[in-house]
């Protein structure tokens, strides 16, 4: 005895992309990274500017995530070796295509 498969209209989904959707909306689900990313695009580069545009969040905790973004690709650390050293963080131009294509769901999560 065969089943028929349910039509749901969602038969033509790539089940490879949908994983790989699923990590990454992992990734900026995380709390505090969707809005460390959003600081950057907003302008945010020095650690302080971040700490500052993120409320709530402590200096271990922004260190912490800001290496989980940078293994991901979302985030590019830059260290110019002057005195003081300057070390900046800015999204990737991979990080703000993730932040432009969650965007729409922000507004589903919070109709008017």
């Amino acid at each position: 005895m065969t089943i028929a498969p349910i039509e749901t209209g969602l038969e033509h989904i790539n089940d490879e992309l949908c994983r790989s959707f699923l990590v990454h909306v992992e990734v900026i689900g995380r709390k505090w990274n969707s809005g460390i990313l959003l600081a950057g695009v907003r302008g945010a580069r020095r650690f302080s500017e971040y700490r500052e545009m993120v409320d709530g969040i402590s200096d271990r905790l922004l260190a912490q995530r800001f290496k989980e973004l940078e293994i991901e690709g979302l985030i590019t650390r830059t260290v110019t070796p002057t005195t003081p050293v300057l070390v900046q963080y800015e999204p990737t131009e991979y990080g703000r295509d993730l932040l432009r294509t969650l965007q729409p769901l922000a507004y589903l999560t919070n109709p008017k």
